[in-house]
């Protein structure tokens, strides 16, 4: 198996599937979060609400951050133990 480097991009499918995961769930909660802050934006349910979306836009700044100053895709240790899996398919990108 080939691994080529990506210069701190993400290198493996499952990353690559967790980045657009985490875009499409920060979409879906800001959506909700909007509806929940309708007509009470100082409710306790709305301020949840924005939370969730903190802490869902942070895991993905988080990865994006593993990928671009650590130079080294997070699923790297995991892939190297079992190459053969779905998430460890090596992107020729």
């Amino acid at each position: 198996m080939t691994i080529n480097a990506m210069g701190g991009g993400a290198k493996y499918k499952g990353t690559q599937m967790r980045k657009k995961q985490l875009s499409e769930i920060i979409k879906k909660k800001v959506i909700e979060a909007k509806q929940v802050c309708e007509g009470d934006e100082t409710s306790d349910e709305c301020k949840v609400a924005w939370d969730e979306v903190e802490e869902v836009s942070q895991a993905k700044a988080d990865l994006r951050l593993r990928l671009e100053v650590e130079k080294k895709d997070p699923l790297e240790s995991f892939c190297l133990e079992n190459p053969e899996t779905e998430e460890c398919k090596v992107n020729d990108d």
